[in-house]
């Protein structure tokens, strides 16, 4: 397949311009190794990616994500837990075309893929040992793995980590260089001919840049709430919202709930329509943000879990979790749109607003009518249950009760045995008004943000951990 032009060398504003809005006014060294990683997959688990150290899941959860999204459309159940090379090569190629082809929102489009022209490779442990805290940190890391991980996992991070002594921050810029194409078919040649690019050391940096110059600096800061903060926290090193929501929707907004929401004046962005796959997060639980239904249901089950400083990823293989948007869900997300606070009620001044924004009747004269039924002791407001049992009594039921989940989580350190495997559940969602919360199990409480109700029994008889 040809390519639309010859790699070149990127100039150094642009360069500049990529740095600035990724890791800020300047590149911490060790939050820049901890990202210079490869896309391993487990030998415990063929189609499982492992993690290194903290900070790329935000590259690397919803890459898995995909990939498990593409497991979840082939059907191939009996297969998908055997996979060979070939297989997971391929299957991690279909996930970064996804991700690539969400940024472009035009059907003509060009995408700009990133290479490294050289990669210094140093065996000289003066060299080496001269980088700020890289041995220290990565002796330490494979030391407190080697009584837990399998050896093959052990020698796949260990081999990551020491090469990554190889490049500087500005030595790694100075040798990037961009393709351009003009498909999407274009771009996933290229992956399958540079399948060892994407697994060697700085993989996942040379995709996000890649998802980062396709999608264009001025178009990121212009869907960013703040412009000036870094796509990575400089600090301790996490993919903020923005690079997260980049990743899963292709649009680097800041908030996780459906449309703009009004906050003190301020129009906040959220997500446009329903996505591929989902997200929740166990801050929503505490309050500190909403989750809405465009990533609650995705089309695909398959949902990356956020806590506090870590990306993990839940899916099923029972496609009835999720489906297009009904009614019903459309009328919660719309009355919402008017309900702020999440006090699940409005003003019944608002409902004529509601009812034109559902296309329903919405004349004056029948809207006094529906305000004084639904509002019959004249408190000023309108209960959701009361507005959903009126208009969307006769929506029935979807989800199943019983189902099975399965969660994976890429740091060997946070799985049971340092085993990255995925965690198999059975699920239940139990016929009571009364939700039990457990702040000592993470993910249930993460889990009770989309299934009120829901009890997990873990196959391994260990909760899985969120971090």
């Amino acid at each position: 397949m040809k390519m639309e032009k010859e790699a070149t060398p990127l100039v150094c504003k642009e360069v500049l311009d990529i740095s600035n809005i990724l890791w800020g006014p300047s590149v911490k060294i060790d939050v820049f190794r901890r990202w210079a990683q490869g896309f391993h997959f487990s030998n415990e688990e063929p189609t499982a990616l492992l993690q290194c150290e903290g900070g790329p899941c935000a590259v690397l959860a919803p890459v898995q994500a995909f990939i498990v999204k593409t497991l979840l459309e082939s059907d191939s159940i009996a297969e998908w837990r055997q996979a060979g090379s070939d297989s997971c090569s391929k299957l991690l190629v279909k996930a970064v075309c996804d991700i690539l082809s969400q940024v472009k929102e035009e059907p003509d489009c060009r995408y700009q893929l990133v290479e490294l022209q050289v990669v210094k490779e140093s065996s000289d442990p003066d060299t080496i040992g001269s980088q700020p805290n890289t041995t220290t940190s990565s002796s330490s890391l494979i030391n407190g793995l080697s009584n837990e991980v399998s050896k093959d996992d052990i020698q796949l991070i260990e081999s990551s980590i020491s090469l990554r002594q190889n490049l500087s921050p500005d030595e790694f810029h100075s040798q990037l260089k961009v393709l351009t194409v003009d498909s999407i078919e274009a771009v996933e040649h290229f992956y399958n001919e540079r399948i060892s690019m994407l697994q060697n050391t700085y993989g996942v940096l040379l995709l996000l840049y890649a998802v980062i110059c396709s999608k264009g600096i001025d178009q990121i800061h212009e869907e960013m709430s703040d412009p000036n903060e870094s796509l990575i926290d400089v600090v301790h090193g996490y993919g903020n919202q923005s690079l997260i929501n980049l990743m899963l929707t292709g649009r680097a907004v800041g908030h996780v709930w459906d449309h703009e929401q009004d906050v003190g004046g301020l129009k906040l962005r959220g997500l446009i329509k329903q996505n591929d796959v989902g997200f929740l997060a166990l801050l929503e639980h505490l309050r500190y943000c909403e989750v809405g239904s465009f990533f609650k249901n995705p089309k695909h089950p398959v949902w990356v879990l956020g806590s506090e400083t870590h990306l993990t990823v839940l899916f099923s293989w029972e496609k009835s979790l999720v489906s297009p948007e009904t009614a019903g869900e459309v009328a919660r997300r719309v009355f919402k749109r008017y309900d702020p606070d999440g006090n699940n009620f409005i003003q019944s001044s608002s409902l004529q607003d509601v009812l034109r924004d559902l296309d329903l009747v919405s004349e004056t004269e029948y809207v006094d009518i529906m305000r004084r039924k639904l509002d019959p002791e004249g408190l000023g407001i309108i209960l959701l249950l009361a507005f959903m049992d009126e208009f969307y009594a006769d929506e029935r039921k979807t989800t199943p009760d019983v189902f099975t989940l399965f969660h994976y989580n890429g740091l060997p350190h946070s799985c049971p045995d340092g085993r990255v495997v995925y965690q198999e559940g059975s699920a239940i969602l139990l016929e009571t008004d009364v939700q039990s919360i457990l702040e000592s199990n993470p993910i249930q409480t993460v889990l009770q943000t989309k299934w009120r109700n829901i009890e997990v029994n873990w196959k391994s008889g260990v909760s899985p951990s969120l971090n």
